[in-house]
C-alpha cells in the first residue's frame, strides 16, 4: 500500500529514487545563475528580451474601479491562417499584431499613446508537440511580448511582434521545467506589488496589459440542440492592469472577450471595431 506522501494506488519511491530526485533539482537550481546571466545579456546588451518594469505608463495602468465594461466579437480563422502563412509567421503572432493596432489607434483616439512600445504579458504553452498532456502535464510560460505600438506601418509591427516572441520561446524552450517556471515567475512577480499603497502611482507598470489565447473546443458544439455560436471569455483585472484582453477558440472562429475598467477604459466598445481594421490593415500589408 502507498505510504506517506505517494499517491493513491503508487508505489513508495525508494531512496535511490529520492536521491536522484534530489540531485536532478540540486542541477536545475544550478542552472538558474548562468539563466539569469543569459536573459540579462539578451535584455539589456542585445536588447531582444523584454523584462518587467520596462513597460511605459499608460492610461491602461492606473487604478482599477469595481465595475466593468466587457466587449465580445468573433473573427473568422481562416482570415487570420491566410496572414499568418503569407506572412510566415504564427496565428497568435497574427492575433498579437491585430491587438497591437487596435492599442495604438485606440490610445491615439485619446492623445495617450506612448512614444516607446507597449508590453503584453503572453501565457504560452511550452509543450512540444510530440508530449502528452496525461503524462508531461501543464507546461506555461509567461512571456514579455514588445508590440510595437510605436510604428506606423503593421508590417513592421506584426515583424516585431513574430520576434519578440520568437526570442522569448526559444529562451524558454532552452531552459527545464524548474528554470521556466522560476523565469516565468520573475517576469509576473511585480504584479503582487499592486495592492501596497502607492505603488501602482509611483512605479512603473510590469506590463501594460495581458493577452492571452486560450484553445477551445476543435468540432461544433451543442447544448440541448442548440449550436454554440462562440465562448467569449471575461477575465480579471488587477490594480494596475486596466484592460485584459483574452480570446479562445471554436469550430472556425477565434472569439475575442476584452474587459476593462469603467473609470478608467472608456468607449471599450471601439477596440472591436480597431481590431477589424488592423487585421484589413495586415492582409493589406502581407497578402
Amino acid at each position: 500500500p502507498p505510504t506517506g506522501g505517494a499517491g493513491r494506488g503508487a508505489a513508495p519511491r525508494t531512496p535511490r529514487e529520492l536521491l536522484r530526485a534530489g540531485r536532478d533539482l540540486a542541477g536545475q537550481l544550478g542552472g538558474l545563475a548562468p539563466t539569469a546571466t543569459r536573459v540579462a545579456t539578451e535584455a539589456f546588451r542585445e536588447h531582444r528580451l523584454r523584462l518587467p518594469l520596462q513597460a511605459p505608463r499608460t492610461m491602461l495602468n492606473v487604478p482599477v474601479g469595481g465595475a466593468r465594461r466587457f466587449a465580445a466579437e468573433s473573427w473568422e480563422q481562416a482570415r487570420i491562417a491566410h496572414v499568418a502563412a503569407a506572412a510566415g509567421v504564427s496565428t497568435n503572432d497574427v492575433v498579437l499584431a491585430m491587438c497591437s493596432g487596435a492599442l495604438r489607434a485606440y490610445l491615439s483616439e485619446h492623445r495617450a499613446l506612448p512614444d516607446r512600445p507597449l508590453v503584453a504579458m503572453v501565457p504560452v504553452s511550452l509543450r512540444d508537440r510530440t508530449e502528452r498532456a496525461e503524462t508531461t502535464g501543464n507546461r506555461i510560460g509567461a512571456i514579455l511580448c514588445d508590440l510595437g505600438t510605436h510604428l506606423p506601418d503593421p508590417g513592421a509591427r506584426l515583424a516585431t511582434v513574430s520576434a519578440s516572441m520568437s526570442d522569448g520561446k526559444r529562451l524558454f524552450g532552452d531552459l527545464s521545467p524548474l528554470q521556466a517556471l522560476a523565469l516565468s515567475a520573475f517576469n509576473v512577480a511585480p504584479v503582487a506589488a499592486t495592492p501596497l499603497p502607492g505603488w501602482v502611482d509611483h512605479t512603473r507598470p510590469p506590463f501594460n496589459l495581458v493577452i492571452s489565447n486560450v484553445p477551445g473546443p476543435r468540432g461544433r458544439q451543442y447544448f440541448n440542440g442548440a449550436r454554440l455560436d462562440g465562448i467569449y471569455p471575461a477575465s480579471v483585472l488587477l490594480d494596475g492592469q486596466a484592460l485584459n484582453i483574452t480570446l479562445t477558440s471554436s469550430e472556425s472562429t477565434l472569439d475575442f472577450g476584452i474587459t476593462g475598467c469603467r473609470r478608467s477604459v472608456p468607449h471599450l466598445q471601439r477596440l472591436l471595431g480597431h481590431l477589424e481594421d488592423a487585421l484589413v490593415d495586415l492582409e493589406c500589408a502581407v497578402v
